[in-house]
């Protein structure tokens, strides 16, 4: 387990990380996936990811105070829009990816109809 800390950085965090948060972090959050974020003095911001590091996993809220777009903390109570969905990390290379239909050579298809 020490081995995977300090010599690999897709598991959740590197040494220098896990030292930079302990001893600078202040912790600011928590997001519905799990993933924490913390913040310096000087106002530096970063993740820590609950699982595999994916930058899709951080919710549009979060992205925008990661990123010194806001300064709020997002917040779950906050009321979200009828026309927002959930959040959802990037399917690609998943099962859940999109998968658009095949067409067989035999179809012959238009890209446009004809007005009548």
């Amino acid at each position: 387990m020490i081995f995977k800390i300090i010599f690999t950085w897709w598991n959740k965090q590197t040494l220098g990380t896990y030292l930079k948060t302990l001893i600078f972090g202040i912790y600011v959050g928590k997001d519905e996936f799990g993933n924490r974020y913390y913040k310096s003095k000087k106002d530096e911001r970063w993740v820590i990811y609950s699982s595999d590091i994916e930058a899709t996993k951080i919710t549009s809220d979060w992205y925008l105070w990661m990123h010194h777009t806001t300064n709020t903390f997002p917040n779950e109570k906050d009321k979200k829009h009828l026309w927002q969905k959930k959040h959802s990390a990037n399917k690609t290379g998943t099962n859940e990816s999109y998968k658009p239909i095949k067409i067989k050579k035999d179809q012959n298809l238009k890209k446009y109809e004809t007005w009548k």
